[in-house]
């Protein structure tokens, strides 16, 4: 294999791992000491009883969070467009007997969600892969119950300030103004606005973001 070759496989390579390591549930531990969990429940109104979507689970760590929280009584939609993440879901789930968990495999543009049930809808650092947005954010809307709400989580890198959407997008990142904008043309109100809600993996070139719009 010739040295150009191998340095394109290390980038892929590289490139995987950071991509996934902090969904593997070895990595869960880690990340609860910066994701604080517990303050997006409260901004999102997740409680016992509510019925939530998790878009974009991967193998479930936020799904497993909001299983725990809404107790026996809630339920949870764990959306993915991908089928291994969801078996290794089901996997974590029958091992913490929580059974208040349904794994949906969505389309790109169309997570296949229930009309007109859901208290809340997350979208956690996978909005900005949705090329499909405006067909998702549709979907959302019908899926949520009146006055329901859409919680969108993003990490912006700050060295892409003032580039093009496509052009964040393509680096793994968006800024909070796009989606403001995309939210309200699909027809929510926009709710609550976090600037800074801490640094994803404690990098400090990474700002996480929140927006909440609610369903008109």
């Amino acid at each position: 294999m010739s040295l150009h070759k191998k340095f394109l496989v290390l980038l892929v390579l590289i490139g995987f791992n950071s991509s996934y390591s902090q969904y593997k549930e070895n990595d869960w531990e880690e990340r609860d000491a910066w994701m604080k969990v517990s303050e997006i429940f409260k901004i999102a109104e997740i409680n016992p009883g509510s019925i939530v979507a998790d878009i974009g689970c991967h193998e479930g760590y936020l799904s497993i969070h909001i299983a725990n929280k809404v107790g026996e009584t809630g339920q949870v939609y764990a959306v993915d467009v991908r089928k291994d993440r969801l078996e290794k879901l089901d996997e974590h789930l029958k091992k913490r007997k929580l059974k208040n968990v349904k794994t949906i495999l969505g389309d790109y543009d169309d997570p296949k969600l229930p009309d007109n049930s859901l208290d809340v809808v997350i979208i956690l650092d996978t909005y900005h892969e949705m090329d499909d947005y405006k067909e998702i954010l549709a979907h959302v809307k019908k899926a949520l119950k009146p006055e329901g709400k859409i919680v969108l989580i993003e990490k912006f890198k700050k060295h892409l300030l003032n580039k093009s959407r496509d052009e964040q997008t393509d680096a793994h990142t968006l800024a909070m103004h796009y989606v403001k904008e995309e939210l309200q043309e699909a027809g929510f109100t926009i709710k609550t606005e976090i600037k800074d809600f801490g640094r994803w993996k404690k990098e400090e070139d990474k700002r996480i973001w929140i927006l909440v719009g609610a369903k008109l």
